[in-house]
């Protein structure tokens, strides 16, 4: 089975709460992320995967609501939770996607799983090398490939962000990175910080048609261009850089 796995949790460090953030529509942000992909065509079935943590109870509650699947797992060690959640789902390839990204295009999502299927390739994405927005990120590869990377990635990026050991040149896999037309790396659409959700916030309310895809968010940045500014001064990459210092302290520690 072909399966889209979505992770959320509360307990974000920049920005606590974030997935369930309402919009002027009253929607939480997830509600978003999951309807934006109900309309790929691609996958058969959508799953949340959040912790154990108490505080989670309340995205179980969302999901549920929202008639949607869900599996609780390890909040730290996410590796694990898509691991065990794709396991339990019987997922033979799986979609992966971040709760941050309301805005999430199903067209994109569409594209890229179409090309992992077209060369036979283990891992498939947008993100390689970033000619996409910050918001628009697809990750698909295999539930065989998901377990290698279960089994030998050791250091706490590769835990807690799932793919790299995937990404890594130096394991063989064979890659594909899906590249735009237009280089709209700069684009932020992505919720980290409060200016990221106020962007965001502000595309929903103007943009009436669903789903928004990314030619709408384009046309409206181009009819409106105050609101690049709105999150412009943001570090990209924030939890990445963090967990990257975090493997220099792992590595560190091993050698004492």
């Amino acid at each position: 089975m072909i399966g889209c796995i979505i992770q959320a949790r509360i307990g974000s460090l920049r920005l606590p709460g974030k997935v369930l953030m309402k919009t002027d529509e009253g929607k939480p942000l997830l509600f978003y992320v999951i309807k934006q992909l109900q309309y790929s065509k691609k996958f058969e079935k959508i799953i949340v995967a959040t912790t154990t943590n108490r505080e989670d109870d309340v995205i179980e509650e969302c999901v549920k609501a929202l008639g949607v699947e869900y599996f609780r797992g390890n909040e730290k060690d996410v590796l694990d939770r898509y691991y065990q959640c794709a396991k339990k789902f019987s997922l033979s390839v799986i979609i992966r996607i971040t709760a941050d990204c309301p805005l999430i295009d199903p067209n994109i999502a569409d594209q890229v799983i179409e090309k992992f299927f077209s060369g036979n390739f283990d891992y498939a994405t947008n993100t390689l090398t970033r000619t996409f927005p910050d918001g628009t990120d697809v990750e698909v590869f295999s539930f065989d490939v998901l377990e290698k990377a279960w089994k030998n990635s050791v250091l706490p990026s590769e835990r807690e962000h799932v793919t790299p050991f995937m990404r890594n040149k130096k394991n063989n896999f064979k890659l594909y990175n899906l590249e735009s037309i237009m280089n709209l790396r700069d684009i932020r659409i992505t919720v980290d910080r409060k200016q990221d959700y106020e962007l965001v916030k502000k595309i929903i309310s103007k943009v009436k048609k669903r789903p928004i895809l990314l030619n709408d968010v384009l046309e409206l940045l181009k009819n409106e261009p105050s609101l690049n500014e709105i999150n412009q001064d943001i570090t990209p990459n924030e939890g990445m850089i963090k967990s990257l210092q975090d493997d220099e302290t792992f590595l560190k520690n091993r050698e004492t």
